[in-house]
């Protein structure tokens, strides 16, 4: 079995998905920095909005999109269905940290998102989505 991510045969900005990438990395990283969980509560909205609702009216995806505008980025179209995948990744931890963190585990928090904060930063320095490597385990040992 080659390594895959779900293929959902839409494609999306792959520009978008790293600028995306880029603002969860510094939600994190202020909340590492800070200790406020609003930041946190901040992403999971976001995702649940992106995820379920509607993208569009993602505040960090409208964002993502003047940036792009204002840098003149290119678009780089890549599959749906990858960086959909990474998104519910994303929502769990965020939520998991959240959770982490109302329980007064403010180690483990930052531990997590300091992982969070890695798996973004892969994402937006090289375009690497821990997310398929991910499904490609789960595929290889669920065959």
């Amino acid at each position: 079995m080659a390594p895959a991510c779900p293929i959902t045969f839409r494609q999306i900005d792959g520009t978008i998905v790293r600028i995306n990438a880029l603002s969860l990395s510094l939600m994190l990283l202020a909340y590492l920095y800070t200790g406020q969980v609003a930041f946190i509560y901040f992403l999971g909205i976001d995702l649940i909005v992106r995820l379920f609702i509607n993208k569009r009216l993602s505040p960090i995806n409208q964002i993502s999109r003047l940036i792009k505008v204002a840098i003149r980025a290119k678009t780089h179209s890549t599959d749906a269905g990858a960086k959909r995948l990474a998104a519910f990744f994303a929502l769990g931890f965020s939520w998991t940290i959240i959770i982490l963190h109302s329980l007064g585990l403010l180690n483990e928090a930052k531990i997590l998102s300091s992982v969070f904060v890695l798996f973004a930063s892969l994402e937006f320095i090289f375009n690497f989505c821990v997310g398929c490597k991910i499904y490609f385990i789960y595929k290889r040992i669920t065959a």
